[in-house]
């Protein structure tokens, strides 16, 4: 860091010191960064204590019960939001698309982790992947890109995105959304919505190669169709140097947040799936996979918010789109492989009017995207649409 006479001034007009590449240097507040650090650490201990209370008691009331979700609850969102500062740390260091494609496998990870441990809780529950992985894509498809669309058009007019790395997202996400979603309706070896063992290992290793191909594509061999200048543009001008041991720190955290949130969505998941079932709500299943893909979307929803009200809409697409790819691509052959394993069943076809929507919202997102440039319009549309999911799943 370092101060010239092209020092811009504050609000006081006194000098405010500028790093080498020209941004303005954000003072380092030596309370908040230790509570940045710490937090993650006492997030974790906190989740395992309720973790381990949980697994030591055999009966619980109802009030006990709960109080302890609607603590891992709070404590979780607290939880999201750190995850997600140490995340964006790491994303400015690493650049796009690396920074983006960190986020994205951490919550998938969680993602993961969360689905098999409900799978395997209590009675199995077939339907409970296929209702995760549905409700990430149309979540993701209409709610957040309407989101990020509607609020950054209100504030930049227009919005422009590369069209080729789009492109790509939308292919491989129609792909993989159809072989898994929707073919085993029409499949003949197995009962219908679900594919024999030898028809599930090939569909999942289709996934898992196509999804490795696109990685390839995005990280080198066309990383510029995803690269956002008016990101790379931002981050030289307002990046603060870090060091080595802020970038450990960071990653640390990181990792210890993540499990924090695994465990907690853990608990708050498998409690509401409890409490519908003892309630006899005939869309429990529906319910919990949006519950499950509200939660492991939150930091990633936060990060494409951002980044579209700074007016760096294809970062924001990098973000979402990528989420809802890495959910098919990743998720998928896990389950699958844990399904295999177990013995355990897996239904994977939507049902009629699931299948209606998700047609819907892959084909709107591809002419939304198809002109290179979105307005408030083209948010609107998406986030109608995701009304409707959310009407469809209250009122069936």
């Amino acid at each position: 860091m370092k101060t010239n006479k092209f020092e811009k001034l504050g609000l006081a007009g006194e000098p405010v010191p500028i790093t080498e590449s020209g941004g303005i240097a954000v003072p380092h507040h030596k309370g908040r960064a230790f509570l940045a650090y710490i937090m993650p650490l006492v997030a974790l201990a906190a989740a395992l204590a309720i973790q381990l209370t949980s697994a030591a008691t055999i009966e619980h009331d109802a009030i006990s019960e709960v109080v302890i979700s609607l603590v891992a609850a709070a404590l979780l969102l607290g939880t999201v939001f750190i995850v997600l500062h140490h995340a964006e740390a790491l994303a400015t260091e690493l650049r796009e698309p690396f920074g983006t494609l960190l986020l994205t496998i951490a919550v998938t990870i969680i993602e993961v982790s969360i689905i098999v441990s409900i799978m395997l809780h209590g009675t199995a529950n077939p339907y409970l992947a296929r209702e995760a992985v549905f409700s990430v894509v149309m979540i993701v498809c209409t709610g957040l890109v309407g989101t990020c669309l509607t609020l950054g058009a209100l504030r930049n007019y227009e919005q422009d995105l590369k069209q080729q790395g789009t492109s790509a997202f939308l292919a491989v996400l129609l792909t993989l959304a159809v072989l898994i979603l929707i073919l085993p309706n029409f499949t003949l070896a197995a009962v219908p919505g679900a594919f024999s063992a030898l028809q599930l290992v090939f569909v999942s290793s289709l996934s898992l190669l196509l999804y490795c191909a696109f990685l390839f594509m995005q990280m080198v061999r066309h990383r510029r169709y995803f690269i956002d200048e008016n990101a790379e543009h931002h981050r030289e001008r307002a990046q603060p140097d870090r060091s080595p041991l802020e970038i450990a720190l960071h990653s640390i955290c990181l990792v210890a947040g993540l499990l924090a949130v695994v465990i907690l969505a853990k608990r708050v998941a498998a409690g509401v799936e409890d409490g519908l079932k003892a309630l006899q709500i005939e869309q429990g299943d529906a319910i919990v996979g949006a519950l499950i893909a509200f939660l492991v979307l939150l930091p990633e929803a936060l990060v494409a918010i951002r980044a579209a009200m700074r007016n760096e809409l294809q970062r924001a697409l990098n973000v979402a789109l990528g989420s809802a790819l890495a959910t098919i691509g990743l998720t998928i052959p896990t389950v699958a492989t844990i399904s295999l394993l177990t013995g355990t069943e897996l239904i994977l076809g939507l049902g009629g009017g699931d299948m209606v929507l998700l047609a819907m919202t892959l084909t709107l997102s591809i002419i939304s995207f198809g002109t290179g440039r979105t307005t408030v319009l083209t948010g609107i549309v998406h986030l109608v649409v995701f009304v409707a999911y959310l009407l469809l799943i209250a009122i069936p």
